[in-house]
């Protein structure tokens, strides 16, 4: 059984950082790929930024640059840094695992099989 816990999450002004974690139950955990999702109120789940077991990494093109995604694998944790917030990055942030590359591939919520249960993030202007 995979499980999956957020912590990191808050309420921030713009031009802020947080750094998100995600502790995951999955061994060998150097074989998994991990991904980081937000959704905001009446928008669908979006992926932004995934990392496999060798370190490398994807991220949407909306969050290049101020989003970065690691891991340190001896504590099977997974990190988001987020800098520079913004108010549209408002929004409930999900960690997500799955043995499989599709997900690594589309990035898509639909290709992720293990979730945590999220992490609310809330960017003040």
């Amino acid at each position: 059984q995979v499980q999956l816990v957020e912590s990191g999450g808050g309420s921030v002004q713009a031009g802020g950082s947080l750094r998100l974690s995600c502790s995951a139950s999955i061994y060998p955990y150097i074989t998994a790929y991990m991904a980081w999702f937000r959704q905001a109120p009446g928008k669908e789940r979006e992926g932004v930024a995934a990392i496999k077991g060798d370190g490398s990494t994807r991220y949407a093109d909306s969050v290049k640059g101020r989003f970065t995604i690691s891991a340190d694998n001896a504590k099977n944790t997974a990190y988001l840094q987020i800098n520079d917030l913004k108010p549209e990055d408002t929004a409930m942030y999900y960690c997500a695992a799955d043995i499989s590359w599709r997900g690594w591939a589309t990035m898509k919520a639909q290709d992720f099989r293990y979730w945590g249960q999220g992490t609310q993030v809330t960017v003040s202007s």
